[in-house]
């Protein structure tokens, strides 16, 4: 059982837990994809050759949609957009540069872009929920205080360090992980393998995920905002809003071509 509050932002020395983690997800990501490269019998070397790209820009996307929004914070020392490692990574700037890495490697490879998205996206929840306990160790991604002194446990809370000592916190990051988690296992488990067109697993885990995260982002005091609107829940709101409706008009055209 984790503590409510970590014992360190480094696992050991200066390595920083939150790029561990990063790392382990995209190492298991990665893992995953190989296998569903030969199970789909795609050209060899097309998981690494996309890794080469997906990674570099997903991460520079992630990053740069967090500062963005957070300019504030970066405008008096610019070179801390370098310094990753302290947290702020922002996962719509990592699936904007993640989806370019899929049409560049889907036009060199001469691939459906959304048969590549299809193979990833799943392993991305997956990847999703294990480095959302980054958040943990460096106390951030936390939601509302917690008065209640029923729910003021670890992970229903964490404890947060303030002017006047620690308070409790909603535990946003936990919530999210655990989401993730049963999103990468609902995609893997049910919808891949039942897969019958490109393109339906990645509409799966925009509707799952952005119903999820539309929830969850209500529910942080750190949220990027764009003026009054919090950018992540509304976005998460649009994509599920989206996704929603291919499914059911891809599920009434499937329906009518059987009736035909």
């Amino acid at each position: 059982m984790f503590p409510a509050v970590p014992y360190s932002r480094f696992i050991i020395g200066t390595l920083p837990w939150y790029s561990v983690l990063i790392v382990t997800g995209i190492l298991l990501a990665i893992l995953l994809c190989s296998r569903e490269e030969k199970r789909l019998q795609l050209p060899e070397d097309t998981v690494t050759d996309l890794a080469l790209l997906l990674i570099p820009l997903g991460v520079i996307g992630a990053r740069l949609y967090y500062v963005v929004f957070s300019w504030d914070a970066f405008a008096g020392d610019p070179l801390s957009i370098l310094r990753i490692w302290e947290g702020g990574l922002a996962i719509y700037g990592g699936i904007i540069g993640g989806l370019a890495a899929i049409f560049i490697t889907a036009r060199m490879k001469k691939l459906s872009p959304l048969l590549l998205a299809d193979m990833i996206i799943p392993t991305v929840a997956l990847a999703q929920a294990i480095g959302r306990w980054g958040n943990y160790f460096n106390m951030e991604a936390y939601g509302a205080p917690i008065t209640d002194p029923a729910w003021q446990f670890f992970p229903a809370g964490v404890l947060i360090p303030t002017g006047e000592g620690y308070v409790w916190h909603m535990a946003t990051f936990f919530y999210e992980s655990v989401w993730n988690l049963l999103t990468f296992l609902v995609l893997w488990f049910i919808i891949r393998p039942r897969r019958k067109r490109d393109g339906v697993v990645t509409l799966w885990y925009a509707l799952l995920y952005g119903t999820g995260r539309t929830l969850i982002e209500g529910l942080r005091t750190d949220s990027l905002m764009l003026g009054p609107v919090r950018v992540s829940q509304g976005l998460s709101l649009l994509l599920a809003a989206v996704a929603a409706v291919l499914l059911i008009l891809l599920a009434i055209y499937d329906r009518k071509k059987t009736e035909a």
